[in-house]
């Protein structure tokens, strides 16, 4: 069985082509840095891991990752090589994408990428109100439109 699930951070934004021909195909390619779950030296490390993503899922990517995201990757690996231009053959392992979602809230993803992006001035919807003493959260007056569900 060929199953990998990552959850990283996008090292850059992602980088979107079409394939040539009749029916053109969108190509995703992205790298996520995944941090390793033991530090060497006290220093966080991370592996580099590069994903591609076909079809719809390269077209959302192009449409909503950017640099410094969070999300979760699942897919397969899958290895090829191909002759450079100066005759060396090379080897590569890419993650195969099959499904991709966000691994965290919009405004927490804009507040961790804000080094990488300058904030935008898109509205964003209102907070949730500090929960009861029922431990239930309060839903703020207007968001009813953006509920998945009645």
């Amino acid at each position: 069985m060929n199953r990998v699930i990552l959850m990283g951070r996008l090292t850059r934004d992602p980088d979107v082509r079409y394939s040539a021909g009749e029916n053109a195909t969108a190509v995703a390619r992205y790298t996520l840095a995944v941090d390793r779950r033991f530090k060497r030296d006290g220093d966080a490390t991370a592996d580099f891991i590069g994903c591609v993503a076909f079809g719809r899922s390269a077209e959302f990517a192009e449409k909503y990752f950017h640099q410094g995201i969070r999300i979760v990757v699942e897919g397969r690996i899958q290895t090829g090589s191909y002759t450079n231009k100066d005759g060396v053959k090379v080897y590569t392992t890419d993650v195969v994408v099959e499904n991709q979602e966000f691994a965290e809230s919009k405004s927490a993803s804009d507040n961790n990428s804000a080094a990488y992006h300058a904030p935008s001035a898109s509205m964003s919807a209102p907070a949730p109100s500090a929960p009861a003493a029922d431990g239930f959260m309060n839903i703020p007056d207007g968001i009813d439109e953006e509920l998945p569900f009645n």
